[in-house]
């Protein structure tokens, strides 16, 4: 037995005319519906956001790097957040923007490779895969009152071949050796450009790890909603690799020079 009276429906009938009125009114629809369908709703707009995602090309694979803060609006509210997820044995996957939405992207993730898994049809998914999943996501979420406020960066190493390519919330999707989102696309995508475009097949992981972590550095000290404690996480021949949190060597001296800072009067 239905207890909830809001789905009763209307125990009037609309289509008869007891007073000889016309045209009859058209009333609104009161059939059955589910009462509390409108309850289980996902982020309407990003609360809880995460910053700019790094990630470059180098000679034996996939490097890339986020910070672990997730901003509530203007407070630096949690700094423990990993925003570096490993899918499968060939992908790591990067995310900018809501953290809840983020969190919703991992649990689809966990589902598709449990899916696959029982498969049994001796397929694994790699990053090529994986991308184009988030793309159709992505794309299909976007005209609808709930779209996922996420930037992603899908990084992998699978056969032999580096893979790296973005998709937005927009569903757009991308491929370059060095690729970065948030504030990163603005300020750190030219030093990662001039430092790797062209050495992609010759830089070492000491190398291009140097270049991440200066990349890292530049954004701490210009991003407001960065913070100078970082995971790396690469991905070769051997699999996937996500670092511990690194903490950053930073200095503020510097800002004593500059005109209009702390106490300078000329």
């Amino acid at each position: 037995m239905d207890h909830f009276p809001t789905n009763w429906g209307r125990p009037r009938n609309d289509a008869y005319d007891a007073y000889g009125t016309h045209p009859i009114p058209q009333r609104p629809y009161n059939g059955h519906q589910d009462a509390f369908a409108d309850a289980v709703q996902r982020t309407q707009q990003p609360i809880v956001t995460g910053t700019s995602v790094l990630a470059i090309k180098y000679k034996d694979g996939i490097m890339m790097a986020a910070d672990n803060l997730a901003s509530y609006g203007s407070l630096a509210r949690f700094k423990d957040v990993q925003r570096l997820h490993p899918v499968g044995q060939y992908t790591v996957l990067g995310a900018g923007g809501d953290m809840s939405d983020f969190q919703y992207i991992q649990h689809m993730l966990e589902q598709l490779s449990i899916d696959e898994f029982t498969c049994q049809d001796g397929h694994n998914l790699g990053p090529a895969e994986i991308h184009e999943y988030m793309s159709h996501v992505m794309y299909a979420r976007r005209s609808k009152m709930n779209p996922l406020w996420n930037s992603l960066i899908v990084g992998g190493y699978k056969d032999g071949k580096r893979f790296l390519s973005y998709v937005d919330l927009l569903g757009t999707t991308y491929s370059a050796s060095t690729l970065a989102t948030g504030y990163g696309a603005y300020i750190a995508q030219p030093l990662l450009r001039k430092a790797v475009e062209g050495r992609e097949d010759v830089l070492t992981e000491e190398e291009a790890r140097k270049i991440i972590e200066d990349s890292m550095r530049v954004l701490f000290y210009r991003d407001a909603r960065s913070l100078n404690k970082f995971q790396i996480a690469t991905v070769t021949s051997v699999g996937v690799n996500i670092s511990e949190s690194i903490q950053l060597d930073t200095s503020w001296s510097f800002a004593e020079g500059i005109r209009g800072y702390g106490a300078q009067t000329q």
